[in-house]
């Protein structure tokens, strides 16, 4: 597939500012993941799963892939608009993407909320479960947010399950307030954990 032009840097000073804008993004390492700030080549992998059965909860169209780079781009402004965003995963040992997570805040949501996204390659081996457990931490513990929650479809049984493997709750009272069928799941702040 030949990539669009929006979709490829142009060298030269643009490009330089983005690096140094990158530079300046939190970098979040785990044992065997860095979580570090989008790169535009990334969004290829994003789009591949956004196109893919896992992607079809990001937008009305999973297939249409102006819409799934609005909402890529979307989540990287985030970091300019509210000091958190999307992060893509990595693996530490080759250096490879496995998906992304991230810290947002779109229209529709009521407070911030902790999402990921990951490759089904990565799937089972706790990589999704590493990279949002470092994402949270840092959400409510180095950005002190007063709350963190994750918002799923009813039908999405693996985000599910991982937010439950995280700790988070089911939250009804929260649900009710979005009139829709999501389902609303609350990480617990670091003073209830302990």
């Amino acid at each position: 597939m030949i990539r669009p032009p929006h979709e490829i840097a142009t060298p030269g000073p643009a490009a330089d500012a983005a690096v140094r804008m990158r530079a300046a993004l939190p970098r979040l390492e785990t044992a065997r993941l860095i979580l570090r700030a989008p790169r535009l080549e990334d969004f290829e992998i994003y789009a591949r799963i956004g196109a893919s059965d896992r992607g079809r909860h990001l937008v009305a169209d999973n297939t249409d892939r102006a819409a799934l780079w609005l909402d890529f781009t979307q989540m990287v402004a985030t970091w300019l608009l509210r000091g958190h965003g999307v992060w893509t995963v990595e693996a530490r040992t080759d250096g490879a993407v496995l998906g992304f997570v991230l810290i947002g805040f779109e229209p529709g949501d009521h407070e911030p909320e902790l999402g990921y996204l990951f490759r089904e390659t990565a799937e089972g081996r706790g990589y999704a479960q590493e990279a949002a457990t470092a994402a949270r931490d840092h959400a409510l513990t180095t950005l002190a947010l007063p709350s963190l929650v994750s918002t799923i479809d009813p039908d999405n049984a693996r985000s599910i399950r991982l937010a439950t493997r995280l700790g988070a709750a089911r939250d009804c009272a929260a649900e009710a307030a979005h009139g829709n069928s999501i389902r609303v799941y609350r990480h617990p702040t670091p003073e209830a954990r302990t």
